[in-house]
């Protein structure tokens, strides 16, 4: 019995020898895997570095904002001039540029000088004058002259009517002259110099003056141009399947590329009461409040129109988002080095930006910050994980 033994008892110490060394071999392979560094750790949708992990070099974040819905695409449109307190300056009478007063972006008042002139039309206006006062005075003498004779009986009435004829005459020519001076913004001691003044008070736009410059009343340029930049128009063309959307005082939101994190707000002020035949357009005129002074004339801007009502939706970049198949995701900022996959609805896509309808976004909340670039590396390494 013991001899039949011992090929067991060799058996069981060979499958025992076989365990030992299947055991130290996981071990060891447990230990390599616990030294070797985790850069990431992921759960399903979520995604988490350390705070030295070289991945977050790559990731820029963005806040998402709550705006107003727009009703259209976005548009192009361009900043103006508000023609409702702008001045485009011009001499009325011929000369030549002795002096100018003011330079580009100097602030003027109503009737400040802006240039003088050496006008012969201002002399022969002045001399017209003086001409016409002189005149009216003596034939004023003379009609209180006959009227006296008159009264001695010396002259004939159809003297006195004749006297009288003259000096109204004479009066209505003073008259003329008179408000030819004041149209000038003379008063007739001038002797050939003519003042422009500012019609308007704003500030010095435009300037097209050189001393020694010979002026016309019917030049096509002004010489200056006078308006007050703390209002300016924005013009946008819209297409003809949206002005059923867009009427007076509808809000808009502008966007340039000067200033990327900023938006403008403005009204509609004007319709258009025609279509441009040729581009099936219609003009929308706005009007913006630029107080701060940092908006332009002729600036480009990008322009939404928002709806009447108070439906909300959150502004998402479009870098920010990831498609897969007929779903949009972005990836939410949790807590710093931590991300999470979350699906959103978008309900309207533009070429930069999307709006996320804030009702069926829960997850979604004003200033919350995503993953703006780097999205597709997150979702890589999710999609790794998750295999």
């Amino acid at each position: 019995m013991k001899l039949r033994q011992i090929p067991v008892v060799l058996i069981a110490l060979a499958f025992a020898g076989i365990a030992v060394i299947y055991s130290a071999k996981l071990v060891t392979a447990t230990e390599k895997k616990t030294d070797t560094p985790q850069t990431a750790k992921a759960e399903i949708g979520k995604i988490s570095y350390p705070a030295n992990a070289p991945q977050l070099a790559s990731i820029k974040l963005a806040t998402i904002s709550e705006v107003s819905l727009p009703i259209a695409d976005t548009m192009n449109g361009k900043l103006a001039y508000d023609e409702n307190v702008t001045s485009r300056v011009s001499s009325p009478v011929a000369g030549r540029v002795i002096r100018s007063t003011v330079e580009i972006g100097d602030y003027v008042k109503r009737d400040t000088p802006l240039l003088i002139l050496d006008s012969p039309d201002m002399a022969t206006a002045d001399a017209d004058f003086a001409k016409a006062k002189a005149d009216q005075q003596r034939k004023k003498l003379n009609l209180d002259r006959t009227q006296k004779l008159l009264e001695q009986e010396v002259i004939a009435r159809k003297d006195v009517e004749s006297a009288e004829a003259d000096y109204l005459q004479a009066a209505a020519e003073t008259k003329r002259a008179g408000l030819r001076m004041r149209n000038l913004n003379a008063q007739g001691s001038e002797n050939g110099k003519f003042v422009l003044k500012a019609p308007i008070s704003g500030l010095v736009t435009d300037k097209q003056i050189n001393p020694g410059l010979e002026v016309r009343p019917d030049a096509t340029a002004p010489l200056l141009t006078i308006t007050d930049l703390n209002r300016l128009w924005v013009l946008v063309d819209v297409p003809e399947r949206y002005i059923g959307n867009i009427k007076n005082g509808q809000k808009i939101q502008l966007e340039f590329d000067a200033y990327p994190d900023q938006i403008f707000d403005a009204l509609v002020d004007r319709v258009g009461l025609a279509l441009d035949p040729t581009t099936r357009r219609i003009q929308i005129r706005g009007v913006l409040n630029n107080k701060d002074r940092k908006l332009r004339p002729e600036m480009f801007a990008r322009v939404s129109f928002l709806a009447d009502s108070d439906k909300k939706a959150f502004r998402i970049p479009n870098a920010a988002l990831i498609v897969e198949g007929l779903y949009n995701y972005v990836f939410l900022e949790k807590r710093e080095g931590e991300f999470q996959k979350q699906k959103i609805n978008i309900v309207r896509k533009d070429r930069d930006v999307s709006y996320a309808d804030v009702t069926s976004n829960a997850a979604l909340n004003n200033k919350q910050r995503i993953v703006e670039e780097g999205a597709l590396l997150l979702n890589s390494e999710v999609a790794s994980h998750a295999q």
